[in-house]
């Protein structure tokens, strides 16, 4: 079978030189961008390669060096140190990544995602309106939880979306944004929220084998209504049931500025004896997740696998060691779209998805000026994988 980036037809002429700027939260995963870019753009054989058109088409690196230095209060500025003049711009921020540092006034603080946002803005500052193209890619939309007003509150999504454009930005991409309907604030500018679906199929049949995908045997499960969009999605593709918990609150209390969940409430089939995936866009502290994991071992679900595409983990791994122990949780599959700590990472009860090669394509198709809605709609990958899977007695086999 021949690889799929030889099947991308990319005969048509760059919009610009390629030039990619990962910000320092998302160096690692830049660079792994990087990498198949290289890789690809070496092997691809094209007849227009040598033209004008095609100058540093094929380089040893087309990450360009940039760097957000900081003074001594706190304050910072965007240097970039190279030319980016009629360039093909996509920078890569992760606004999640905790683990950086910065001094202020002699102590150590950890960098917030208002302070990747500002190092975002800082470095399109610094881009000063030359390159041809400014593509923002940030996997984890900065503010997107606070995506709508339910009272006199701040809109800071939408804000940061129109400060982006206003800014000189062309294109923002996502991946599964909380509410996509937050595009609404900048109608005549790019905006795609990817799935990561294909990944994560392709991620949970690579690490465990003997699953029955079909209706009888397996069932997609949203932890809320807010995601029920995202488990159709899956459900349809996969030909299985779909279920949904909706959170029943009691409003008449506050806590931690929202009204706390009283229970979760099931509406669907039955999971006795099924494989059930749970899927939504980002585990946070994890509580909810596992409430509904209870509920489902409560009504004698079978494995239980867990599908986010972000996951923030912010009260620690402890709950979901205990969970895995108990038999609450087989497995937990999130992305390396934003910071994964060492300790996550060493845990049996987690599988890593790996979105690089995924992003590349997006990059690499893009600068192309050519469709990349096979990309944003990977039905036909997702078909492939699963078929391979069970022509193989239920093994994934490279």
């Amino acid at each position: 079978m021949p690889r799929r980036e030889e099947k991308r037809n990319l005969e048509t002429i760059p919009v610009g030189s390629l030039g990619l700027i990962p910000l320092k939260g998302c160096y690692s995963l830049g660079e792994k961008v990087d990498y198949y870019l290289v890789k690809w753009r070496a092997e691809r054989e094209n007849e227009h390669k040598g033209s004008l058109a095609f100058t540093g088409y094929e380089r040893p690196s087309y990450i360009l060096e940039a760097d957000v230095p900081r003074f001594g209060s706190g304050e910072a500025k965007g240097v970039i140190k190279q030319s980016v003049r009629g360039d093909d711009l996509y920078l890569m921020v992760d606004v999640c990544n905790y683990s950086l540092t910065y001094s202020l006034f002699g102590k150590e603080n950890h960098m917030s995602p208002d302070d990747h946002y500002q190092d975002l803005k800082r470095i399109i500052a610094a881009v000063g309106g030359k390159a041809r193209r400014i593509t923002v890619i940030m996997p984890f939309l900065y503010e997107s939880r606070q995506h709508k007003r339910s009272s006199r509150e701040s809109l800071d999504c939408a804000m940061a979306l129109q400060e982006l454009v206003n800014m000189g930005v062309d294109n923002i991409i996502t991946f599964d944004a909380h509410d996509p309907r937050v595009q609404n604030a900048i109608p005549l500018h790019g905006f795609e929220t990817v799935r990561t679906t294909y990944q994560f199929i392709k991620a949970l049949l690579k690490n465990v084998n003997g699953l029955k995908i079909n209706s009888d045997n397996m069932m997609v499960i949203s932890p809320d209504e807010g995601g029920m969009g995202r488990a159709i999605y899956l459900a349809s593709v996969l030909g299985l049931d779909v279920g949904m918990f909706y959170k029943r609150r009691d409003y008449t209390t506050v806590v931690d500025g929202r009204n706390p969940i009283v229970s979760h409430e099931f509406l669907g089939s039955s999971v006795e004896g099924k494989s059930v995936i749970i899927i939504d866009d980002m585990i946070s502290s994890g509580e909810s997740i596992l409430d509904v994991a209870r509920a489902l071992k409560e009504r004698k679900a079978a494995q239980i696998f867990v599908f986010s595409t972000f996951g923030l983990f912010t009260n620690g791994l402890e709950i979901f060691d205990k969970a895995h122990e108990e038999g609450l949780i087989d497995k937990i599959l999130t992305t390396n779209l934003i910071y994964q700590t060492p300790e996550l990472l060493s845990r049996d009860w987690y599988i890593s998805t790996d979105m690089s090669k995924y992003i590349a394509y997006i990059i690499d198709t893009l600068n192309h000026d050519a469709s990349i809605s096979d990309l944003l709609n990977p039905i036909e990958r997702i078909n492939s994988i699963v078929d391979r899977y069970n022509e193989n007695n239920g093994e994934l086999v490279d």
